[in-house]
């Protein structure tokens, strides 16, 4: 299964994006990213079936098990692409919201959208070692 990052701006040279570099290298599942402009620009089409998630600041809070069991759950059912999206400065509209398969939030602060993108990037890396059953995930 595809994991399929769609972000809105530029991470740039930053040290999130050392962070965001560090956990891409270090996935084995298939791995995606699409940066967008602020405003406008086209998300690609999805690999169907595809499940979409959105970060979102009222979304449902998962522990790193649950997480991963959701996505060990859409792959074994034959999802070909999981896309987690995050949206501009003002987040997401209540029509993206609406057509969500899950509006997945870490925790009930506000986190910077390039650290959010950090943090996105540790669980999906965390969540294929709890997958694969390697201790990184404990030592963590």
């Amino acid at each position: 299964m595809l994991l399929h990052v769609v972000a809105r701006g530029k991470i740039g040279r930053s040290p999130e994006a050392e962070l965001v570099a560090r956990y891409e290298k270090r996935l084995t599942w298939p791995f995606r990213s699409t940066e967008l402009p602020e405003t406008g620009g086209k998300v690609p089409d999805p690999q169907a079936p595809a499940r979409t998630v959105l970060l979102d600041e009222r979304g449902k809070q998962l522990s790193s098990e649950d997480f991963a069991a959701l996505l060990g759950h859409w792959r074994d059912e034959g999802v070909r692409e999981a896309r987690f999206v995050l949206g501009a400065a003002d987040g997401h509209s209540a029509e993206e919201r609406a057509e969500a398969d899950l509006l997945l939030a870490f925790g009930n602060a506000t986190w910077p959208h390039l650290l959010a993108r950090a943090m996105l990037l540790e669980q999906l890396y965390r969540a294929t070692t709890i997958l694969a059953g390697h201790p990184y995930h404990r030592a963590g």
